[in-house]
């Protein structure tokens, strides 16, 4: 019966990433953020659970990919899917109609790209402490920190948030991102020392620095800083 408990914590997130779906395509910015906030914190709490159940299972880490998939995966096509269709549309107040929008499309290639990448952590086991490539929950954030740029425009940068010179190579460059071969850090700080964890606290600064003077603007500024920061000093693995 414990086994159930981890699974319905990733059965949240799997629900919370379908209804910020349901909010995207509604143009209903905000809320799909709060969706996407608790699916996030159900995604570490799943684990956690089954860490101090010791219930961890084969069924389990499948189920979690599988609404990770929805919520990490399908979630930032579905943004960039739909930034650029309201980009291109005389009518942007309207959500986007059935109809079939070429222009629009290629946001659903970050859904491949990131389907291959969660396939891909499942079977790598390299990627126990640090990430090959970047994990899908790195890649939502960039497209939902466009999201919140074009919906709140806190700076007045919503036009760069659908403008096509962004989006277009934004879905291009995370789409190789997430099925690279580039060691990224991830956020597990292993003890409170500095040493090991050097990079990993140097990031959480400059992240909250950011947060403070950017405030909801933020967000795609923080992966940006994410990945320069791997992409100068690869991680190497902690000390023993």
């Amino acid at each position: 019966m414990k086994k159930w408990i981890p699974n319905s914590i990733t059965l949240l997130n799997l629900f919370c990433g379908c209804a910020a779906i349901i909010n995207i395509l509604d143009h209903q910015f905000v809320p799909a953020f709060w969706f996407l906030f608790a699916a996030g914190w159900f995604d570490f709490g799943d684990g956690l659970a089954a860490r101090l159940l010791n219930v961890s299972s084969e069924h389990g880490k499948e189920l979690d990919s599988l609404a990770d998939m929805v919520s990490f995966g399908a979630v930032p096509g579905v943004i960039y899917y739909t930034l650029l269709f309201i980009g291109q549309s005389s009518a942007p107040a309207s959500a986007p109609s059935v109809t079939w929008s070429w222009y629009a499309a290629p946001g659903l290639l970050v859904v491949l790209f990131s389907a291959l990448r969660l396939a891909k952590f499942n079977l790598d086991t390299r990627q126990t402490e640090n990430f090959m490539g970047v994990a899908t929950p790195t890649s939502t954030v960039f497209a939902v920190g466009l999201m919140l740029i074009y919906a709140l425009d806190p700076f007045g940068w919503s036009a760069y948030a659908l403008s096509p010179w962004v989006l277009y190579p934004a879905i291009v460059a995370f789409s190789y991102l997430l099925i690279s071969e580039h060691p990224m850090f991830s956020f597990k700080i292993k003890g409170a020392k500095w040493v090991g964890n050097e990079t990993r606290i140097i990031f959480a600064v400059l992240a909250i620095a950011l947060l403070i003077g950017l405030r909801t603007a933020a967000f795609p500024f923080i992966v940006g800083v994410y990945l320069i920061i791997n992409l100068i000093s690869p991680p190497q693995s902690s000390p023993t």
